[in-house]
């Protein structure tokens, strides 16, 4: 077969599993991660001598691609199957919602409210036309799901917590997917069930990278794109700041904003524009190594819009303390426009703020309890799934004839996550396969 050589920029799980596709498949592949270490947002740092995750990650039961990548590289024995804790914090308490028993003491709720809350978890399962919830919001659709109530106490606060002035924006089919896989997550006596990787999602991402190298391909850290060359309707070469890589294609993997600034100089104003309509929120997460735990549960929705975190995930009440040296590791996330002041604060300042508010939360907690502390940022975290998203969604296929964009703004109706990344970089490697192998 003639060989092409193929560009991957960006070596997230979406890049990382084009380019393992790509390259089984006999292509010459190079991937190029502007970061040190490759995984994206499934990026990792030390804690407790331990590759650790700077944002949270899980799988759930249901997740199949990222379980037959795994099973394709032989490594099924690394991945962890535990029943998890939810839980919820409301008017100053902590409430259980791990299974239906917990559902049924759920006291801020009425009797009656709380089987509408049941039933419209069952019954957001049981969606099988999500194009009809395009046009609605998240918020329309829940009231008429439920009650005024459950949408008060429930999910109107997670929604405000997450997307803040933008939650009435927020689309019902992206709530209706979060209930969906969430919900389907379970063990057999109901209760949640969610899957870890033994070494964390970077020792998955390693291993992708291994398989790639293996197979000829080369991947590259520390190698941010700063341009395209174009000639004519095509890329010929990618530059980074050390050098050039000359390219027959390209998969550009990274945020469509990015995206955009790459492709400008090459391509119509009216098109960057539709790259850049799609609107994304940062995230700010604190990563805290506390000497004992803070809770039993692994994750705490916070229902308490004084609260400025919308989740405090305990991830040792998943993954054993073992794991990092007899440390409970805390995540608290916050979700926020890039221009936000906390946002842009100095690292002291958003940890000093941080544990001001958790002491609010547990009043048996200080600071002497923190062994160390981390404070991490991504600048386009979550897309803002709107009303009509499906028609802002770029195509894969580019005004440039060999340029190809995967990015977690196009995946739909799921949101984001490793799961949809890999199938995602798969598909789009699949078709570019063809185009690469087509007669000319």
């Amino acid at each position: 077969m003639n060989q092409q050589q193929v560009v991957i920029i960006g070596g997230g799980f979406c890049g990382l599993a084009a380019a393992y596709e790509l390259a089984r498949q006999g292509q010459r592949v190079t991937v190029l991660e502007a970061d040190k270490q490759v995984g994206g947002l499934a990026g990792s740092f030390s804690a407790g001598g331990t590759e650790l995750e700077k944002f949270y990650h899980h799988w759930f039961t249901n997740d199949e691609h990222v379980m037959q990548l795994i099973a394709e590289l032989d490594l099924s024995d690394n991945v962890l199957l535990r029943p998890t804790r939810t839980g919820m914090y409301y008017a100053n308490r902590f409430l259980k919602l791990s299974t239906p028993l917990d559902l049924l003491r759920f006291s801020p709720l009425s009797l009656a409210d709380r089987i509408r809350l049941g039933l419209l978890t069952l019954r957001a399962r049981r969606v099988k036309d999500w194009q009809a919830l395009e046009e609605r919001t998240a918020a329309e659709w829940l009231r008429e799901m439920g009650s005024e109530r459950v949408y008060k106490v429930v999910w109107e606060p997670l929604l405000r917590g997450k997307f803040g002035h933008l939650a009435e924006e927020v689309a019902a089919v992206w709530f209706w997917n979060k209930l969906k896989l969430r919900g389907g997550s379970r063990g057999r006596g109901g209760e949640e069930q969610l899957a870890y990787y033994r070494g964390g999602f970077a020792a998955l991402a390693k291993a992708v990278a291994e398989a790639i190298q293996c197979l000829g391909g080369a991947v590259y850290t520390g190698q941010p794109v700063q341009a395209l060359q174009v000639e004519g309707n095509q890329v010929r070469g990618v530059v980074t700041p050390e050098r050039s890589f000359p390219a027959d294609a390209v998969l550009a993997t990274p945020s469509l904003s990015i995206i955009a600034s790459l492709m400008a100089p090459h391509v119509s104003p009216s098109y960057v524009h539709q790259l850049q309509r799609i609107r994304y929120l940062a995230n700010l997460c604190v990563v805290l190594e506390l000497s004992c735990s803070l809770s039993s549960l692994y994750w705490v929705n916070v229902n308490d819009t004084n609260f400025p975190f919308v989740g405090i995930i305990e991830h040792t009440n998943f993954e054993s303390t073992a794991t990092y040296s007899g440390r409970h590791i805390v995540y608290l996330s916050k979700y926020l426009p890039p221009t936000d002041p906390l946002y842009r604060a100095p690292d002291h300042d958003v940890l000093d703020f941080s544990l001001h508010h958790l002491q609010r939360m547990f009043p048996n907690f200080c600071n002497d309890q923190v062994l160390d502390a981390h404070v991490w940022r991504a600048d386009y975290a979550q897309p803002v799934v709107e009303r009509g998203y499906g028609k802002l969604i770029p195509d894969v296929r580019t005004p440039l004839q060999n340029l190809f964009i995967a990015t977690m703004a196009q995946i739909y109706p799921e949101d984001r996550g490793t799961n949809y990344a890999i199938r995602q970089g798969r598909t789009v490697a699949g078709m570019m396969q063809n185009i690469l192998t087509r007669p000319a």
